[in-house]
């Protein structure tokens, strides 16, 4: 069993993720968690998440020094790996030059952390502050050309830390580093696995809910989709499923759904509601993206609550909210963690605390790819695509251009399509160069008030994959 101390890092749960990838149990606590509740788990190994304060902020996280001194193998990534520099009598700096996204790490010496990588590996960054100094007994492993110690090890104390992102999928030996830790270092067990997750969610929602009936709004994409899956597995009939059009969606996506939750999944209890005058008309005059998450997180309990009432006389004892909320989605809304940044809102998780029904989330544990393997459980593989996301906005902005000998002023198109695996780090997607000619010059030419087209071919982090 491995230890996931969180520190408010963005990609603490991703941590033990990968661990559990592995076939390792890996479970997550506060990084404030007491000595004695660690003697109690016995853990194999412990890791020390990431975070976005400074060790040296004031109230900036930290926990207990004498966890060093347990004799338990520890690894630090990013913050964890400042923190253990700091106690150990390092010195840590604010870095003069940030890294944030991929970057290329020089391996110096492997030890046991590094083996079975190259001298030259691609990792991915996302830190200011670095450890500019560690005491002699600890072994600097790696380095980039902005942060000189990327990686340390001393095998003695069981110490290791590494500044960069091994969790996150577009570090590509990342997996080989966390089992390195995992295996070689803390010699942990392969001892679970999800293959019983689907039957356990199943058995959790079924306690939860007794004989009460859920109603869940459904969008047709995978976390909903799967969660509905879930629901319908634990209370058959006794799940209502409510299909909201706010106007915001793709044209014929409406009956694109109506059509899979009637025809393909045979959902008894199926309902549509026509409200995108409501949501547009809402949203009138509203530019910052936070102020449009909460109207159309607003917009949606009013319209949903309505429905409730509707179908409260006609159907008795709804008594729960069905969610698809994935841990993304909470992370970026701040809620794992009292040390984590918001980075935004997710109208599925900042609902107002007039909301009337018992909410339950299925999901919210887990990340896309996750997702998607509890899909090919239920036996729903054939609707998920491995493909990820793909979309042009918009921007609010104008731009000056030529059409017909004469000068224009209008608007820009951002395209922006993205690989990933789960949602909490994503790439650019590498399109052919002739494709983007062609959807340029068709959005140009068949798109009145644009005159100019973008490839957005920024990462996340720093970006987000949607702009709002």
């Amino acid at each position: 069993m491995i230890l996931v101390l969180n520190f408010g890092g963005q990609y603490c749960h991703l941590i033990a993720r990968r661990v559990r990838d592995f076939g390792v149990y890996a479970e997550i606590l506060p990084c404030d968690v007491s000595l004695k509740e660690i003697g109690k788990l016995k853990p194999d190994g412990i890791i020390l998440s990431g975070g976005p304060a400074s060790v040296y902020e004031h109230n900036a996280p930290a926990m207990d020094r004498k966890i060093l001194g347990l004799g338990i193998p520890i690894l630090g990534i990013c913050y964890g790996l400042q923190l253990i520099a700091k106690y150990v009598g390092g010195e840590v700096l604010g870095g003069k030059l940030k890294e944030f996204g991929k970057k290329d790490m020089h391996v110096k010496k492997p030890g046991k952390l590094l083996k079975r990588l190259s001298k030259k590996e691609e990792v991915w960054m996302s830190h200011g502050d670095l450890v500019a100094k560690l005491p002699n007994d600890f072994e600097i492993l790696a380095s980039t050309d902005t942060c000189k110690i990327a990686a340390f090890e001393n095998n003695e104390r069981k110490l290791y830390g590494i500044q960069f992102h091994a969790e996150v999928a577009h570090t590509p030996k990342g997996s080989q580093i966390l089992q390195n830790f995992v295996f070689d270092i803390c010699r942990a067990k392969r001892d679970w696995h999800i293959k019983s997750v689907s039957k356990k969610l199943i058995k959790e929602i079924k306690k939860e809910v007794g004989k009460n009936s859920v109603i869940m709004g459904v969008s047709g994409g995978v976390d909903s989709t799967v969660a509905a899956t879930l629901l319908h597995r634990a209370v058959g009939n006794r799940l209502y499923c409510v299909f909201v059009d706010h106007g915001l969606i793709r044209k014929n996506e409406s009956e694109e759904v109506k059509n899979y939750f009637g025809k393909k999944l045979n959902f008894r209890h199926f309902h549509f509601v026509e409200a995108s005058h409501i949501f547009l008309e809402k949203l009138k005059g509203a530019i910052e993206p936070e102020e449009k998450r909460r109207i159309i997180g607003h917009a949606f309990i009013e319209v949903f609550e309505s429905k409730v009432a509707e179908l409260g006389k006609k159907y008795k004892n709804i008594k729960f909210l069905g969610q698809g909320t994935i841990y993304p989605d909470r992370i970026e809304s701040a809620q794992p963690s009292k040390f984590a940044s918001k980075i935004k809102s997710h109208h599925n998780v900042t609902l107002p605390e007039k909301m009337v029904l018992r909410v339950i989330e299925p999901l919210k544990e887990f990340y896309k790819d996750e997702v998607r393997k509890l899909g090919n459980e239920l036996k729903k593989s054939g609707y998920y695509s491995k493909t990820w996301q793909a979309f042009a906005a918009l921007l609010p902005v104008k731009a000056v251009g030529v059409m017909g000998d004469a000068r224009t002023y209008e608007y820009i198109i951002s395209l922006r399509a993205v690989t990933s695996l789960d949602a909490m780090t994503a790439d650019w997607a590498k399109l052919p160069n002739e494709l983007l000619e062609k959807i340029s010059n068709r959005i140009i030419n068949e798109v009145r008030g644009v005159n100019r087209v973008l490839y957005d071919i920024s990462q996340k982090p720093p970006a987000t994959i949607e702009y709002e």
